[in-house]
């Protein structure tokens, strides 16, 4: 079966290069086209394959100048050649879908060109459903297709919550985000990154602290889902929240959750997951070790490793914006 004998075969200019110029609103709203024709075409829900998609993006490694500028496409899936052509492929550049499939490659001719090429978004997304349905079509089918592709539990992790994020809220842009804390004087923060801590070992701060009153509500500084909640001995009651962009937001020393709040729930920018507090350093429970505040911290997923940057500037960046939407509002 090929992408044409499926679903009215779209303009092949609708899978070229975007342009240049294009706006972001507009790359999205292509992206969004070629997800779903392709779920009409193979059945696949279009938030699966956008799932995916960002994954790749989240992952994808910057290169060097030295290194070929990468074709412009809609989709960020990077597919290796030896996967596409297959290992034993004497033509790693090959694109002939017969010789491909003879050495056990990856690749499929998607809009019935007769092709399969690596950098034609049409093409990737149809060999993507071609493995994702050897598997089955319900959602755990599609957690075990992807666990078989990348051979990653986290990587089959991170494509889950995505999809959950995009089938949520139906759309791709999930841009957008709040200060942890409700805007006013009654806090203070400056950059803690990297100073020292003694207690549990010796150690570095990875995070800013946020000193406010006991009890202050602390909110959700994005779109996301959570996905950590309980007890930890150094930041005791914390919650982590996972981002579209594979980040981890980190909030600990909290007095207490809002109680509809699971793992596994959607939030909101500004919605209330907790209330600040002075928990941690200890067993469950423990409180009043240090004056009240949240600690909040920021973690990338590269795929292999997560690793903690500096959230300082991210908060300062994220105030400001509310602080000018509230102006914008009252004139």
């Amino acid at each position: 079966m090929v992408w044409g004998s499926a679903a009215p075969s779209p303009a092949r200019a609708e899978t070229k290069a975007p342009a240049v110029e294009a706006s972001k609103a507009e790359l999205s709203a292509a992206r969004r086209q070629l997800f779903e024709q392709m779920s009409a075409a193979t059945g696949i829900p279009w938030f699966n394959f956008a799932a995916i998609d960002q994954y790749e993006r989240t992952i994808a490694k910057k290169k060097s100048p030295a290194e070929p500028a990468r074709a412009a496409r809609l989709t960020g899936i990077d597919i290796p050649a030896p996967v596409w052509c297959g290992p034993l492929n004497p033509d790693q550049g090959d694109t002939s879908p017969k010789s491909i499939g003879f050495f056990g490659g990856f690749g499929r001719d998607g809009d019935g060109d007769g092709a399969a090429r690596a950098d034609n978004d049409t093409d990737v997304l149809f060999s993507i459903a071609s493995h994702l349905l050897k598997y089955g079509t319900s959602p755990s089918d599609f957690s075990i297709g992807v666990w078989e592709y990348y051979h990653n539990g986290r990587a089959a992790q991170r494509v889950a919550q995505f999809a959950k994020l995009y089938e949520h809220f139906g759309r791709l842009d999930l841009s957008g985000n709040a200060f942890p804390l409700p805007l006013g004087n009654s806090y203070a923060y400056r950059s803690t990154w990297g100073s020292g801590r003694s207690w549990g070992g010796a150690r570095i701060h990875e995070g800013t602290d946020l000193f406010a009153p006991h009890g202050m509500t602390v909110r959700s500084t994005c779109y996301g889902i959570v996905e950590t909640k309980g007890w930890n001995r150094y930041g005791g009651w914390r919650i982590g929240i996972r981002d579209i962009e594979n980040r981890y937001h980190y909030y600990a020393h909290l007095t207490g959750y809002e109680k509809s709040l699971s793992r596994g729930d959607i939030v909101t920018p500004g919605q209330t997951i907790g209330w600040v507090g002075s928990s941690g350093y200890g067993n469950p429970g423990t409180q009043g070790k240090f004056p009240p505040h949240l600690h909040f911290g920021i973690y990338r997923d590269r795929g292999i490793t997560e690793w903690a940057f500096d959230p300082y500037p991210l908060l300062k960046q994220w105030e400001n914006e509310e602080y000018r939407a509230l102006r914008k509002k009252k004139k």
